[in-house]
């Protein structure tokens, strides 16, 4: 009765331990899925931005092309609405490169985020392969119990 007892509990701690595991496994999943979500917000700012800088592409276009429709008119006007398509410009081209260095950041970042979920997304798996083969051992060493006990009595 005593190793019975004793067996009973080795079994409620391994059980006690599975649960533990599996509580762990559910966050980790919790984890994952939270990694992910940050990366498509990333991914999805990364298009709102690019989407911005064609944009800004097409507003600069525009600009050169009215730049060069005024310049045609007359001399007095296109000289200083020239100067006027050329400030715009600038400034167009300040925020192009602006936009440019943010996206080019964004992806910096998307590429350090999917590195670290990709490392992170291996540890979890090779954790979850070493709790299983945990759980298998544990599993294998119950059933050699219960034999063990079985051909006792």
């Amino acid at each position: 009765q005593e190793e019975k007892k004793q067996l009973t509990l080795k079994v409620e701690e391994l059980e006690r331990k599975l649960e533990t595991t599996s509580a762990q496994n559910i966050e980790f999943l919790q984890v994952i899925a939270k990694r992910e979500e940050s990366i498509h917000q990333c991914q999805l700012r990364l298009e709102e931005k690019t989407r911005e800088c064609s944009s800004l592409a097409r507003q600069l276009e525009m600009a050169i092309e009215d730049a060069k429709r005024q310049v045609e008119q007359t001399r007095e006007r296109a000289t200083s609405r020239e100067r006027a398509a050329q400030s715009k410009m600038l400034d167009l081209e300040t925020q192009l490169s602006r936009n440019k260095t943010e996206l080019n950041q964004l992806r910096r970042n998307k590429d350090d985020a999917e590195r670290r979920y990709e490392s992170r997304l291996q540890d979890l798996k090779d954790r979850l392969e070493q709790s299983e083969s945990t759980n298998r051992s544990m599993q294998n060493y119950v059933q050699f119990l219960k034999s063990s006990y079985a051909n006792v009595f």
